[in-house]
C-alpha cells in the first residue's frame, strides 16, 4: 500500500524478502526457523525416520529430501514402504534408502554393539537379536549409533516415554547432561519456552538449574535474549510452603555461577508474565516478561504446555528433546507431516538436541 500511494521512499525489489524481514521483526523465531532450514539445506545430513510405514512420517521424509534438507533413511518393511512411496507420488521409490530390521546388512554389527551394552543388565544375545529385529526405535537408534545416520526422528506409534526408554537402550545422554523436553509456544508477537515438559517428574535443584541454562541456550539459538522465570504457586515466599526449597536452591546455584542471562524465582506465572503484576516487585531481576518458564515438576509443565496449545491458540513446536549424545527428536503421536518435518530439520541442523 505504501508503494502504491507513494509513501514508500523506494520500491521494494524483493517483496518476499521484505515480508520475511517484517515477520522477523514481529517475532524473531520466524527468522531463526527460516535460517534453520537454510542451515539444513547447506549442510545436508542423514536423518533416520523410524516409522516410515506411517503416511505422516513418509510425507515428511519425502519433503525432507525434495526440499534438499538431507537424506532420509526410512525404517520399515521394504515392500510396504516402497508401495506407500509409490502411492504418495514417488515415481522411483528405489531412490530412497530403506532399512528393514528383518534383513538389514547392519544387523550383525548391531547385535554385537547392543549385546555389549546390555549383557550385564539381564539380556541374553538372543534377547538382543529379537530386540534389533522387532523394535523399530532400537533398530533406528542403532543406525545412528553405528554412524549410518546423523539424527533420529520417531514418536508417532509410541508414547514419548516409551520411545525414550527404547532409544535409551542404545544412545546415552551427553556427559553431565540431564535429558529433558522443551515446548516452544509461538504466538503472534511472542515465543515462550517451557521446560521440562517430558521427562523429569520432580527435578532436583541442580537439575532445575541445568534445565534453565540449557533452555536459555536454546532460546538464544532461536533468536531470543532469555529471561528465565522459575515458576511456582508462590511469589517470593508468599504463600510459603514445603515445595519451594528446590526452586530457591536452583536460583542460588545460578547466583553462584553467573550464567549470563536474566533469571528470577520463585514466582507465580502472573508475576513472571504480566507487566502490571511485575511492577509490584520492583526488586525483580527480570527486565521484561519472562520468555523461558522453568516448571517445578513434570505435571505442571506438561499440563501447561497442553493447555496453552488447546486454549491459548499458540502454535507449538515440540516437545524438543534436549541432552542426548546424538540428535533425537520424538514427535507427538498426533503430529502431522509439517510437525515431523520441522523436528527433523531442527535435529539435522543442530539447533536443538
Amino acid at each position: 500500500a505504501a508503494m502504491d500511494t507513494g509513501v514508500a521512499l523506494a520500491p521494494i525489489a524483493d517483496m518476499d524478502a521484505y515480508r520475511r524481514e517484517l515477520k522477523a521483526r514481529l517475532n524473531p523465531t520466524s527468522a531463526v526457523l527460516t535460517n534453520t532450514y537454510e542451515i539444513a539445506r547447506a549442510n545436508p545430513r542423514r536423518v533416520v525416520f523410524a516409522e516410515a510405514e506411517e503416511d505422516v512420517v513418509l510425507r515428511a521424509a519425502i519433503q525432507f529430501r525434495d526440499f534438499g534438507y538431507g537424506t532420509p533413511v526410512l525404517v520399515g518393511r521394504t515392500k510396504a514402504v516402497a508401495d506407500k512411496l509409490h502411492i504418495l507420488g514417488v515415481d522411483r521409490p528405489g531412490d530412497f534408502e530403506i532399512q528393514n530390521s528383518a534383513d538389514s546388512q547392519h544387523i550383525p554389527a548391531m547385535v554385537d554393539y547392543l549385546y555389549k551394552r546390555l549383557q550385564r543388565k539381564g539380556y541374553t544375545e538372543r534377547d538382543v537379536r529379537r530386540m534389533v529385529n522387532q523394535e523399530r526405535n532400537v533398530f533406528a537408534a542403532l543406525l545412528v549409533a553405528l554412524g549410518h545416520g546423523d539424527a533420529l526422528i520417531s514418536g508417532l506409534t509410541r508414547t514419548f516415554s516409551q520411545t525414550v526408554r527404547e532409544v535409551n537402550r542404545v544412545l546415552d545422554p551427553k556427559p553431565d547432561a540431564v535429558p529433558f523436553g522443551i515446548h516452544m509456544m509461538i504466538g503472534k508477537n511472542h515465543t515462550t519456552f517451557l521446560a521440562d515438559t517430558t521427562i523429569n517428574e520432580r527435578p532436583s535443584a541442580p537439575e532445575l538449574a541445568h534445565i534453565a541454562k540449557e533452555t536459555a541456550a536454546v532460546a538464544r539459538r532461536m533468536g531470543h535474549e532469555p529471561r528465565v522465570a522459575f515458576l511456582s504457586y508462590s511469589t517470593f515466599g508468599n504463600p510459603s510452603g514445603q515445595w519451594l526449597a528446590n526452586i530457591r536452591d536452583a536460583v542460588a546455584i545460578l547466583d553462584a555461577e553467573e550464567p549470563g542471562f536474566e533469571y528470577e524465582g520463585e514466582m507465580a506465572p502472573d508475576a513472571a508474565l504480566n507487566p502490571k503484576v511485575m511492577a509490584l516487585y520492583p526488586f525483580s531481576r527480570l527486565s521484561g516478561p519472562a520468555n523461558v518458564l522453568i516448571m517445578p515438576g513434570l505435571q505442571s509443565a506438561n499440563l501447561s504446555a497442553k493447555l496453552l496449545r488447546e486454549l491459548g491458540g499458540d502454535a507449538t513446536i515440540g516437545p524438543m528433546l534436549i541432552g542426548m549424545e546424538k540428535p533425537v527428536q520424538i514427535a507427538p503421536m498426533t503430529a502431522i507431516a509439517p510437525d515431523v518435518l520441522t523436528l527433523a530439520v531442527l535435529a539435522s541442523a543442530g539447533v536443538v538436541g
